[in-house]
Parts: structure tokens; sequence; C-alpha cells
């Protein structure tokens, strides 16, 4: 996944509209290095629609506007829940990320869970094909 399709994942997640996007960043006022000037709103579309490569200093405007860390644009999670469910992909980041702090015996404990919850999912998925 494309950076600038996690960035199109995390506006639509966030359900707020490109255009409003678009306006927050530029209202940031972010000036491009080559050009010491702010990307005109065509230019920023662009970007979003991966037509132009997206400038890196544009990235930590970018997380503010979407309200993250700068990192998470580059993280395997974001891919995950991308291609898990809008509704719940949030949530799934949440989840991994405070993963690191759970002792190992709970860690156990989930993986025991989601096995079962897979079992009975592929169970309920055999029956069906049945039918």
């Amino acid at each position: 996944m494309e950076v600038y399709e996690k960035i199109n994942f995390l506006i639509q997640e966030r359900d707020i509209s490109k255009r409003d996007f678009v306006r927050k960043l530029l209202a940031l006022e972010p000036k491009l290095k080559t050009t010491g000037e702010t990307p005109t709103e065509q230019t920023i579309y662009r970007y979003l629609s991966g037509d132009r490569e997206l400038k890196i200093e544009l990235i930590p405007y970018i997380a503010e506007v979407l309200d993250i860390q700068e990192q998470e644009l580059f993280n395997f999670d974001l891919e995950y829940a991308a291609s898990y469910n809008y509704k719940k992909s949030k949530e799934i980041r949440e989840i991994i990320d405070l993963l690191q702090y759970a002792p190992v015996n709970i860690i156990n404990v989930i993986k025991e869970k989601l096995i079962n919850y897979k079992n009975l999912y592929d169970k309920n998925i055999r029956e069906l094909d049945k039918l």
C-alpha cells in the first residue's frame, strides 16, 4: 500500500471529505522546499490520487490534519486495518499498538480466544457450504 493510499484510507476512516482535508492542509500553509511556496489545491489532489509524488516535507502537515503520528503512514498495521473493515480498523490498530504492553500469558489467552473464534467461523462456513 502506497503512502497516498494510506492517507486516503485515513481520510475515509475519519469520515472527512477530501475537500475538507485539502482545506485543512492548506490552512497550515506548508512550504515546499523546492519552491518555497505552498502547494496548490490541484497539486494536493494529484498527491491524493497518486498522479504526483508526495513531497516528504508535507508529511508532518498531513499527520497534523489527520491527528496521527507521522510514523503511522509507514506502518504495516495501517495496511492490515485497511484490508479489514473501515468501521473496525481504528480499533484494530489500537489493539495492535497496545499488545506490546500485554504480558505473555495474556497474549496466549488472546491468541487462544482468537483461534476459537476462527475455528467457529470455519465450522459455520463449512456448514453453509453443505447447504
